[in-house]
């Protein structure tokens, strides 16, 4: 008899991890059967399951119970879910994920993040015994899942949006097939200079990475860099200048200038005109008198008409230069500390891409002064002799300036 015990205890234990709840039992039930009379205490005992498992096996295999196909139990069988013990346990969960409870000031989650430990807390409180495993399933159920917000409302829009990206695009084609430069331009976000931690991560030894300062107080000699973009339509070129001083109209307008004539005559040797494509704010705003009285002086200086159309309100997202050099830039030195105005600028001029973009960069460290005023005369003065000519469409967005005349550039001093 011990023999026996002992090999049904070595075939247990080599067919148990194959078989379901159901199966198991068949077979526990069949081995009693077999044994006859003290066969259950026997295979009970063999085997390590309880007695009442084997005789219930036992049962099944006379009366030739059967479980549906891909069940372990019958209909009906197992443990009883928590909303089955507690009749109210469904509503007040409900009541504390509605949206309109959520909006009653005296809800208990108000001002709290609907998290699966907090619901259950809250649960608890109220004299519910759930748990964590219950309050997620009842969120799996209803449709709930982590969800991140997403940037999809736009808020108001300007009626002329959409005529204003048509007029843009008709504007750069013109150009582009006139054989004029088509520039998008930009100032990409401030950085601090030094040691400090810069989002992202970058390849380094296992268990060395770059040790930075915890926090992150400018550094007085060093300060912040300024990059501010000019990308090349046609030719798929960046130019970059890394100020050390402010972020002003004529900064703006000074990095244009440098494409200009360092690069930009060279690109386009039979252009007679630049489009400059703008966000709407900032330092290459269409409010700002600044950047007109500094592009009117460029236009004198190179002989060139140029012509500035702004995207609309809202729309900076769409600005070329953003997913066209910006966002390559951010990536090319993500995790990797700007310790100095050097590295910055080497950073920005090594990024390249698949499609062949080239990037040069260049440290300015002239001073920009803030609060230049241009008087209203000045503004008249531009457009009474023509240097600014606004367009037909939207002149507040669109408008060139010539180098027909003399122009009075602001006193900086």
């Amino acid at each position: 008899m011990a023999d026996l015990a002992e090999s049904m205890t070595r075939r247990f234990e080599v067919v148990r991890p194959h078989l379901t709840e159901f199966q198991r039992r068949v077979w526990l039930g069949a081995e009693a059967s077999e044994l006859g009379s003290g066969g259950v205490m026997a295979v009970a005992v063999a085997t390590g399951v309880s007695p009442e498992t084997v005789r219930r096996g036992r049962k099944e295999v006379s009366e030739g119970i059967a479980v549906p196909m891909g069940r372990s139990r019958g209909p009906g069988g197992g443990r009883r879910r928590a909303e089955a013990h507690d009749g109210d346990l469904v509503a007040a969960f409900n009541s504390l994920i509605e949206p309109v409870t959520l909006g009653d000031p005296m809800g208990p989650l108000l001002w709290t993040s609907k998290s699966i430990r907090k619901l259950t807390t809250e649960l608890c409180e109220q004299g519910h015994l759930v748990s964590t495993f219950v309050v997620r399933r009842f969120l799996r159920e209803q449709g709930f899942s982590l969800q991140a917000n997403v940037k999809t409302s736009e808020g108001s829009q300007h009626e002329d949006r959409d005529a204003q990206f048509v007029y843009l695009n008709e504007q750069a084609r013109e150009h582009l097939e006139s054989g004029d430069a088509v520039i998008s331009v930009d100032a990409k976000k401030k950085e601090l200079v030094g040691n400090y931690k810069n989002n992202g991560r970058e390849q380094n030894p296992t268990g060395e990475p770059a040790e930075v300062k915890v926090h992150d107080f400018i550094d007085p000699a060093l300060g912040k860099a300024n990059p501010y973009g000019v990308y090349d339509v046609a030719n798929n070129t960046g130019w970059v200048s890394v100020g050390t001083d402010r972020d002003t109209a004529a900064f703006a307008v000074a990095t244009i200038a440098s494409w200009w004539e360092h690069v930009g005559h060279q690109l386009h040797p039979n252009a007679s005109r630049v489009l400059i494509t703008a966000d709407g704010g900032g330092s290459n705003g269409y409010r700002t008198r600044l950047w007109k009285t500094e592009l009117a002086a460029l236009a004198q200086t190179t002989g060139l008409t140029i012509t500035v159309c702004h995207l609309p309100p809202g729309t900076s997202k769409w600005n070329r230069i953003e997913h066209r050099l910006v966002s390559h830039i951010s990536m090319n030195w993500r995790g990797r500390p700007l310790t100095s105005h050097e590295v910055i600028v080497q950073t920005i001029a090594a990024t390249t891409t698949k499609t062949g973009l080239t990037v040069h960069a260049g440290l300015d460290t002239n001073t920009y002064p803030i609060g230049i005023k241009i008087p209203d005369k000045q503004m008249k003065a531009l457009e009474e002799n023509r240097t600014l000519t606004k367009h037909e469409f939207h002149g507040e967005w669109n408008y060139s300036l010539n180098p027909t005349t003399t122009v009075d550039t602001p006193d900086m001093t």
